[in-house]
């Protein structure tokens, strides 16, 4: 945070001292005898439902919540499809890749392989001038980093470091130049005009120019310009864009929460590879479908998901005894194959790419996705698995290829997985093997323990997890019926329970820009707050996901960056998103002078949920903030950076 002087600086370091120690005492346990004789009265109750329901509750929320019932608004958001979720749709309309299959982001917005191919002669270019410009940019492009390779191996004087210099220099005056003029053009006329200039012109727009040029234009256009300098990061910002505008206006807040939560769990990365352009789909098709649905249903919905099998690797695992492994033909006989196993059973595999057992998915398959690793499964069980998943690939990946089960990968024979024998049944063994693991009790208590750690606290009661994987063993893995059992339960209920679990950084983030009824145009400001923030979205490279619990994100450094997020959104420093305090009053006037401001705030924000400390050290700040054009907007940002806002 940059100084504004010895008095703010010096309120910044008490207010990270309470930050730091404070709000973390607050869900440490209590006397059983205490905690007995305390209830949560209505006002909490709403608040509670909403903060752990929700991604935070905006203006008006709980005065809604309270009017229809907390059991009605429980059950609509157990049924999102209930919802009419109109204006978020319409807010994500002009995200065309949100839409397409992964053939079609491909096609429309070509990686570096796809490039290559039509350089080499290997692919058509496209006849279409809209994609086609996209193409020649990146072609141009390539080639650009060719010459400039050979010429750095040819000579590496200080006259043609200088000459590029100086060439380099040229081109962006030029650029700037073209720049303007296009300005001044008509939308339309400025995108047609664009993709009548050669590819190395085009490809120079970009820089300060770029957003300029953006004006006006509509989201096919906005698309095209954006591609024309790099395609790949089109998919990747309207994909983040699309979860950000999810979290912060859908209607559907648990579909929402949920959600997240499944794709933390079932964690895939976006810097690996086709996963870049795979991850889209993967969340709608695949993670957003169930994430209210059988869990048996969703696991085999991951498992065969070309996002999951491209990161895990299984895509490429093959048997050790598989016609692939032994460089058997493709229409090869029954005879010929028995023949060929007896004569070349001491002999090495065929060398290739794919000659070779992976375990990664089968040993997460277990660990991280089902049993849990305590769950009670050995080294042995993870091989047996992985074996039983050998064959189920993916046809041209890198192209927007889908699942596929190619029996020549698969491992022959039974196996025998958990003490259960599996026999020889090519892709249903991994079905059979699915089924298991979604059945087992293991598999229960953990997703019931992740459930209940998400919703309830970083250390879930033990019979909170009882009950709950209970339900999960009779409903058949009904991911709505388990949560029903927690919703009912007096351990999501208990005071205790109250405001005591941590906010991660897309939680804060969405709270803070629901809380303050923020108006976003520009979601991608807000994926750069949450990188500083330390949780990039769809960035986390291992399986395990980003963790739950505070100890985390609880860091003197962290809670400094929540500050000053907070400040920078309602003083309209974050780039296309705005915040007027008369949002978030729904309306109602706000009070003019600094302490009734506070007060009303307090109320508004965090429901009056307010330790004497940090009202004192805002309070002692309303003096400087008579001098501003806006206090009200000032003490927002404080209480939204505030340790009890860190809290839901």
């Amino acid at each position: 945070m940059r100084s504004k002087g010895p008095k703010y600086a010096m309120f910044c370091c008490v207010f990270l001292g309470i930050l730091a120690f404070v709000p973390f005492a607050v869900g440490r346990k209590k006397d059983k005898s205490s905690v007995a004789a305390l209830q949560m009265d209505e006002q909490k109750r709403a608040v509670h439902l909403l903060n752990r329901l929700t991604f935070g509750a905006r203006p008006g929320d709980i005065e809604r919540l309270n009017t229809i019932g907390i059991d009605k608004w429980i059950d609509e958001q157990l049924h999102p499809e209930k919802i009419n979720d109109a204006a978020l749709e319409a807010r994500l309309s002009s995200f065309r890749t949100l839409r397409m299959s992964t053939r079609e982001m491909v096609e429309n917005f070509p990686p570096p392989q796809v490039i290559k191919a039509v350089e080499q002669g290997k692919q058509a270019l496209p006849t279409d001038p809209v994609r086609r410009a996209v193409y020649e940019s990146q072609m141009e492009k390539l080639d650009e980093k060719k010459q400039k390779k050979q010429a750095a191996s040819e000579t590496d004087t200080d006259t043609t470091a200088n000459d590029q210099s100086s060439r380099r220099r040229e081109d962006r005056l030029n650029a700037d130049a073209a720049a303007q003029e296009l300005l001044d053009l008509p939308p339309d006329q400025r995108m047609k005009a664009i993709l009548q200039m050669p590819p190395d012109e085009r490809r120079a727009l970009k820089g300060s120019t770029k957003d300029q040029l953006l004006d006006g234009l509509n989201p096919q256009q906005r698309e095209t310009l954006l591609a024309l300098n790099n395609p790949q990061q089109v998919v990747q910002q309207e994909l983040i864009a699309g979860k950000l505008l999810r979290a912060t206006y859908s209607d559907r807040q648990l579909d929402e929460v949920m959600t997240d939560f499944w794709f933390n769990h079932f964690n895939v990365f976006i810097g690996k590879g086709a996963d870049r352009y795979l991850i889209t789909s993967y969340e709608r098709d695949v993670i957003r479908p169930h994430a209210l649905g059988k869990f048996e249903d969703l696991l085999v919905a991951t498992a065969q998901s070309p996002a999951m099998l491209f990161y895990l690797d299984n895509w490429l695992s093959v048997g050790p005894n598989s016609d692939v492994a032994n460089g058997i033909p493709k229409n090869a006989n029954k005879v010929y194959r028995k023949r060929y196993h007896q004569k070349n059973s001491s002999t090495k595999q065929a060398k290739g790419k794919r000659n070779g057992l992976n375990e990664n998915y089968g040993r997460e398959l277990m660990e991280l996705h089902t049993l849990g690793v305590n769950g009670g499964y050995t080294q042995k069980d993870v091989t047996e698995a992985a074996r039983v998943l050998t064959g189920w690939t993916l046809k041209q990946p890198k192209e927007g290829g889908g699942f596929t089960f190619e029996d020549r990968m698969h491992e022959p024979g039974d196996k025998n997985v958990l003490g259960h024998r599996i026999k020889s049944n090519g892709e249903k063994e991994g079905l059979e093997l699915l089924h298991i693991l979604a059945h087992h009790p293991s598999t229960a208590k953990f997703i019931s323990t992740k459930l209940a750690m998400r919703f309830v606290s970083d250390d879930p009661p033990p019979a909170l997890i009882e009950s709950m994987s209970q339900t999960f063993l009779k409903k058949d893995g009904d991911i709505r019926e388990v949560l029903k059992t927690m919703l009912r339960s007096p351990e999501f209920w208990a005071p205790a329970a109250y405001r005591a679990k941590i906010k991660t950084p897309l939680e804060f983030v969405v709270s803070s820009l629901r809380a303050s009824g923020a108006e976003v145009s520009d979601p991608l400001s807000i994926a750069r707050a949450l990188q500083n923030l330390g949780m990039p979205l769809y960035a986390m490279q291992p399986p395990t996901g980003y963790s739950m619990k505070a100890d985390a994100w609880v860091n003197s450094s962290a809670l400094l960056g929540r500050m000053n997020f907070a400040l920078a959104l309602t003083s309209g420093k974050l780039k296309g998103v705005q915040v007027d305090s008369q949002q978030i009053f729904a309306g109602a006037n706000v009070p003019t002078d600094p302490v009734g401001a506070l007060v009303a705030l307090e109320s508004e924000l965090l429901a009056g949920d307010v330790s004497r400390q940090t009202h004192a050290t805002i309070e002692s700040q309303l003096q400087d903030a008579k001098a501003k054009p806006n206090p009200a907007n000032t003490i927002a940002g404080l209480l939204l950076g505030s340790p009890e806002f860190q809290r839901r």
